[in-house]
């Protein structure tokens, strides 16, 4: 099995409400992303996936979440931004363009949360 991983950062402010602690209240993040594609072969040119066009897709994402208040960003409006559900968020949006088998979210360097898409 093959992975390429790319690693993006943004920058964006959220709340966990009903977050028993300093969580419920505003505060921002520079958020590191590290996502990964797989797969047992290669294409043509012995790539899993191009790594420019995994950081376009991944980009075109990031961008509609940097420098912006989580909560009202959709999804997030109606779904909580806890760094699980951005990952999820990612790896589905990314997923459109490039399949996508994990996310890992980094809100400090110590606090990762990761998604893996199931792929049965």
């Amino acid at each position: 099995m093959y992975e390429v991983t790319v690693i993006r950062e943004f920058s964006a402010a959220h709340r966990v409400e009903d977050y028993p602690g300093n969580c419920e209240h505003l505060h921002g993040h520079n958020w590191k992303v590290e996502i990964t594609a797989r797969s047992p072969d290669l294409d043509e040119l012995g790539m899993v996936v191009d790594f420019r066009k995994l950081k376009e897709a991944t980009d075109r994402i990031l961008s509609r979440l940097d420098h912006r208040l989580l909560n009202d960003v959709p999804p997030f409006d109606a779904v909580s931004p806890t760094a699980e559900n951005i990952g999820r968020y990612i790896c589905d949006s990314v997923s459109e363009d490039i399949p996508v088998h994990r996310v890992r979210v980094f809100e400090t360097e110590t606090s990762v949360a990761t998604y893996i898409r199931d792929e049965s």
